[in-house]
């Protein structure tokens, strides 16, 4: 039986340091909370904003996935493995850092005077001290097409725009028509975030953006859009989960 864990918008941790807004699905950094470290094997869904000619400066990571889906703007990606591009709406990119990596993250450099707004994810590799990496590639056509469409991943056969290495664990994204439904992967784990618009959930109810859902042994229910406007919903499919993180 299916289990909803829903999580609202105005709930999440918040971090605001002028340059920075940005909300907390789980702890990071200062903000820390001992029953809200992770969720199958994600521990990082920030939704980020970042002012223009700002951004993270040069910062390390180690052992981890990192996926980036950019909601608008653009933001440039730089890293010590000479890894660099432009992360704009629509293109999916994932960062392995593996045994120890550099990056950056700024607002595009081009001279915008927009914010960028996106959402980073990171999941636990199933392997530690891997070689780092980088791969971006844009998903749009596939968008187009409706449904939920499968962007980062690392499932045995499964067709994704970009691997991660995590073999129980795949990002999918569904860019709702109004109106429009989208059918929910089987898993004991299925992370739900709403990026716009606003969703109605099967058995957890109406989702407006910012909002997210934690199911537990998720059974194919149905997420759609209201009739008079289009939506987008982030969703982790996890096949296994973490015992502490």
């Amino acid at each position: 039986m299916t289990t909803f864990d829903v999580r609202r918008a105005g709930e999440r941790f918040h971090t605001r340091a002028g340059w920075l807004d940005s909300h907390h699905s789980f702890s990071f950094s200062r903000h820390y909370a001992p029953d809200n470290t992770h969720f199958g094997l994600l521990l990082v869904s920030n939704d980020d904003v970042v002012a223009p000619g700002t951004g993270f400066d040069t910062h390390p990571h180690r052992d981890m996935e990192i996926v980036t889906w950019v909601l608008s703007g653009s933001l440039v990606h730089q890293d010590s493995e000479g890894h660099n591009g432009i992360i704009h709406p629509g293109l999916a990119q994932r960062m392995s850092a593996g045994r120890g990596i550099l990056h950056s993250e700024k607002n595009d450099a081009a001279g915008s005077s927009e914010p960028v707004h996106f959402v980073q994810m990171w999941v636990v590799p199933d392997e530690d001290g891997i070689t780092p990496g980088y791969q971006q590639q844009d998903v749009r056509a596939e968008l187009d097409r409706g449904g939920l469409v499968p962007i980062a991943s690392g499932r045995p056969g499964h067709d994704a725009a970009i691997r991660i290495h995590q073999r129980d664990a795949a990002l999918h994204v569904a860019r709702l028509p109004a109106g429009g439904s989208a059918t929910l992967p089987d898993a004991p784990f299925a992370h739900v975030f709403v990026t716009r618009g606003i969703v109605e959930l099967e058995g957890a109810g109406v989702l407006a953006a910012g909002d997210a859902v934690r199911l537990s042994d998720a059974q194919g229910q149905r997420v759609s859009a209201f009739a008079d406007e289009p939506a987008e919903v982030l969703v982790w499919e996890m096949h296994a989960g973490l015992t502490h993180a």
